[in-house]
């Protein structure tokens, strides 16, 4: 015969059930719809005003570049100062905006082997860095030591014993800035920089992400020509953004800390014969365009002519006549690479550099599109 429960039994029971009906719900309030970040780096270079350009569509903005003075963390002129202070004032337009300050660049770190080999050095420069993001109240800093243990800038210091320093350097960092401020570090694309610069399971714990250089590619020291920043490898040229991702998830990096490299300008390189649309032959590095002057430098007046390339997924020019091929990212790339951001779940798309683009209807723009559509 059915026992009806006791008033003790049946108030414990509704209990309960209206405490895992709380929990629940905030269970599902927690459990966010992923958003990948976009992630900007900024000269402030160029003439251009970073206030003209559309910053709700950026989640990070990082100011390029502070460098090493002596141990410590320096911004070099009072106009930097001033234009630091100016992104993070963007922060009343986008609240959500991280503002990061990055330390260093291809040609600016000259003396990171030697300096964070010691452990006052180190301890120096986290210590300024702190500093530094207290007074410009931005939130984080991210390296740019091109590169740790392996050769980067001609002449540039580096010694084996600098990938174990990197992390030693990132530990000083984290301990220093604690858990709230944002760390974060460029690394190159390249099968040696994946392999040789980082102690992948010891550093990336302790950062938001790694920021993938994965453009030039095909460099300024370049004897052959391809594509300088392509999504997918080819025969010719096996690297690729999806090579770097893929080893990088193959070395235990979590596809969450990833942020994926896409270049907002073209390298122009000049070939020694006219072969295969340009592409793959014997050549020289000439220079570069920023998108925004593509629709002037890459016309048909000028001689250059667009191909796709469907392997590779990636688009050039080439001016048959002068033997030059211009490759780039353009909005058709750019689309396919945040599409790829998405299907893999990667922390973000990151580019180099704002300053690059068009102020209306630019790179930018054409990843925000993505991002909304999805």
């Amino acid at each position: 015969m059915f026992k009806p429960s006791s008033p003790t039994t049946y108030l414990c029971s509704i209990t309960a059930l209206i405490i895992l009906t709380i929990f629940s719900g905030l269970d599902l309030k927690a459990q966010k719809k992923y958003k990948p970040n976009v992630i900007a780096y900024y000269t402030g270079g160029g003439g251009t005003v970073i206030d003209s350009f559309p910053v709700e569509k950026i989640s990070h903005l990082i100011y390029s570049f502070g460098h090493l003075k002596g141990d410590s963390m320096k911004i070099h002129s009072a106009k930097d100062s001033a234009l630091i202070l100016k992104m993070v004032a963007l922060k009343k337009r986008n609240p959500d905006l991280k503002v990061m300050m990055a330390m260093g660049g291809w040609s600016a770190c000259a003396n990171c082997s030697e300096v964070f080999s010691r452990a006052n050095g180190r301890k120096t420069f986290a210590k300024t860095t702190k500093e530094l993001l207290d007074f410009f109240h931005a939130d984080g800093i991210d390296i740019d030591w091109e590169y740790p243990a392996v050769a980067g800038f001609p002449g540039h210091r580096y010694t084996e014993d600098d990938k174990h320093n990197f992390t030693l350097l990132i530990k000083e960092l984290r301990n220093k800035l604690g858990k709230k401020a944002e760390i974060s570090f460029a690394a190159g694309g390249t099968k040696n920089c994946i392999d040789s610069c980082f102690e992948w399971n010891k550093v990336m714990p302790l950062v938001d992400r790694v920021n993938l250089m994965s453009y030039d590619l095909v460099g300024g020291y370049a004897t052959q020509s391809g594509h300088h920043t392509p999504l997918y490898s080819a025969k010719e040229l096996p690297l690729s953004g999806d090579y770097a991702v893929t080893e990088l998830i193959r070395l235990g990096v979590p596809a969450n800390k990833i942020a994926l490299g896409a270049a907002f300008y073209a390298r122009i390189f000049e070939n020694s014969t006219e072969a295969n649309q340009g592409l793959y032959q014997p050549t020289k590095f000439v220079g570069g365009v920023s998108f925004k002057d593509f629709s002037t430098q890459f016309t048909e007046e000028k001689g250059y002519k667009y191909y796709w390339d469907d392997v590779a997924k990636a688009p050039y020019y080439y001016n048959a006549e002068a033997k030059r091929i211009a490759t780039l990212d353009d909005p058709k790339s750019i689309s396919l690479k945040t599409k790829y951001v998405l299907t893999k779940k990667l922390n973000g798309i990151m580019f180099w550099e704002l300053t690059d683009d068009a102020y209306v209807d630019g790179l930018l723009s054409v990843i925000d599109k993505n991002i909304k559509e999805n």
